[in-house]
């Protein structure tokens, strides 16, 4: 059984952490399902790489005392996986809290230096070459494993702005001018019709705006009759069309596979 650290935070609660025989942190799969509310911690076990997980010993309070019993960790690819499987806003502060604060004091020591190791190697110092040489192989493989988590780090930083933009449209159910949607991309409503034109969404006709019937079927978007008074003071009235919510999830993706992307999703240097 290795030993179990425990590390707080006020906002997200506690991770219970183990170093195994290579110096490599592991984090227990219970803690980190129920910080990211990802759900059940046996059907986040299965959808994850057997190489990230080992099995620990572990104390729990019953309220009779407490009781041995055997607990699923992860390491850091594993951790990252299921931060990655989050739609909690803040997973993004969860990982930081992991990278910035946890992980550093794991390391602080550098080689992890257990009694039993300590205990081998006063008394088979001959065995220390090869302790180094397994050592060194741990620190290569924990090198790669870095990498791969840096990796899983920036498509964490990529995905954020998209679940954000997806979010803003998720949030509002109401209908949306062509007006409102254009403004989002950082564009006049005329210059946003002529590209969905371009991409052969719609056709103007009689001086309003249609889909083609392949889109047109789909619910994308709605009419509106707007009355309006004139400058004679009689009564008139104007067709608008309006996207609906799923509508706007289509222009999104659209539009993305065309290299257009919302002003929220820009990088601060292309946003006019």
């Amino acid at each position: 059984m290795n030993e179990i650290q425990i590390f707080k935070n006020n906002e997200f609660g506690e991770i219970r952490t183990i170093i195994d025989k290579n110096g490599n942190p592991f984090f227990c799969l219970k803690d980190i399902c129920d910080i990211l509310e990802i759900g059940n911690p046996s059907q986040v076990k299965t959808r994850l790489d057997s190489q990230c997980l080992i099995e620990n010993e572990v104390y729990i309070n019953t309220g009779f005392g407490e009781r041995l019993t055997k607990m699923t960790f992860v390491n850091e690819d594993g951790l990252y996986d299921c931060i990655l499987d989050s739609n909690k806003p803040n997973a993004r502060k969860i990982r930081k809290w992991v990278t910035s604060d946890i992980l550093p004091s794991i390391r602080k020591t550098g080689m992890y230096l257990t009694d039993d190791i300590y205990n081998l190697m006063m008394k088979e110092p001959e065995k220390i070459g090869e302790m180094l040489i397994e050592y060194g192989k741990a620190k290569k493989e924990n090198e790669t494993l870095k990498l791969d988590n840096k990796i899983k780090e920036q498509q964490i930083l990529e995905l954020q702005p998209k679940a954000l933009y997806y979010d803003l449209i998720l949030q509002c159910k109401e209908l949306l001018s062509v007006t409102a949607i254009a403004k989002d991309y950082g564009k006049s409503a005329q210059e946003f019709n002529k590209i969905l034109h371009d991409l052969g969404v719609q056709y103007k006709q009689s001086g309003l705006w249609f889909l083609y019937q392949k889109y047109a079927i789909y619910g994308y978007t709605q009419t509106k009759v707007n009355p309006y008074t004139k400058t004679d003071g009689t009564i008139d009235s104007k067709t608008h069309m309006y996207w609906t919510q799923k509508g706007r999830i289509f222009l999104y993706n659209l539009l993305k596979e065309n290299g257009i992307l919302p002003n929220i999703e820009k990088e601060e240097g292309e946003v006019a």
